[in-house]
């Protein structure tokens, strides 16, 4: 089989939780460039709107779903609108996520701690749940790729709840995989090293992000485009004996982490 069909996501409805910026916006883009229709989903309608007619200008198709990950009863009204647009929601990925503010670990307070983990974790596995449940009642064959992140595997100071919630989403993954193969739905993880997104753009630019920079042996941040070889491979029939694994995307910065 050629790599344009075996990577090809013709027919396939995709729907991207923090498609408004960053890494979802370019998660949404690749898989609407590869045959998928595409629904974004995010906070920020105004932005929404620009991307959407962006994909739509390069010939894919897409939807605006203005919704907050964290609020249950909006998430199912976007899979319910999803679904009306374009049919049952076959690819999941669980991108939208928070950093936390730099402190250390006793200083964390109990209400930062939940919002984080809210958003990194709690919401990744309700969307998975809820994606999973329709994947399964339509009898549709589909993928979850949760984004988890190098800080799951490796910590550093003042990221206590963020390292926390990304270590779990990759226990999720693996236990989500385990009960779903048998129907057909995979599910899979991408573990991004550092990406300059609006998350962290200022804390990269200072003194930090140069002695992280110096410590990623491919000696530079990633850059859009890095990480769409993965959500392909994951997304579509490439990928298809490809369950419970996550796949590290980092310049090699866990290798140096763990050794």
């Amino acid at each position: 089989m050629k790599a344009v069909d075996l990577f090809s996501l013709k027919g396939r409805v995709a729907l991207v939780t923090g498609a408004s910026s960053g890494l979802g916006m370019q998660f949404a883009k690749a898989l609407a460039d590869n045959g998928a229709a595409v629904a974004l989903v995010a906070r920020r309608a105004d932005r929404l709107a620009d991307i959407k007619k962006a994909i739509e200008a390069a010939g894919g198709r897409a939807v605006a779903i203005e919704a907050d990950v964290t609020d249950r009863a909006a998430m199912l009204r976007a899979f319910d609108a999803t679904e009306a647009a374009f049919g049952t929601v076959t690819i999941l990925v669980n991108n939208a996520g928070i950093a936390q503010s730099s402190k250390r670990a006793i200083e964390v307070t109990a209400e930062e701690w939940r919002k984080v983990l809210s958003v990194d974790l709690d919401a990744v596995f309700y969307n998975a749940q809820e994606a999973a449940r329709r994947m399964l009642a339509a009898k549709q064959p589909g993928a979850i790729v949760n984004i988890a992140s190098v800080l799951g595997f490796g910590v550093s100071k003042g990221v206590a709840a963020y390292a926390t919630a990304k270590a779990a989403v990759v226990q999720v993954t693996k236990a989500l995989a385990v009960e779903l193969a048998f129907k057909g739905v995979r599910v899979n993880a991408i573990a991004p090293g550092w990406f300059v997104t609006e998350i962290n753009d200022k804390f990269l630019a200072g003194e930090a992000g140069e002695a992280l920079k110096r410590a990623i042996p491919a000696g530079r941040f990633g850059k859009d485009g890095d990480l769409d070889g993965a959500l392909l491979l994951l997304a579509s029939d490439a990928g298809s004996y490809i369950t419970g694994a996550t796949i590290v995307v980092d310049g090699g910065q866990v290798v140096m982490i763990t050794g």
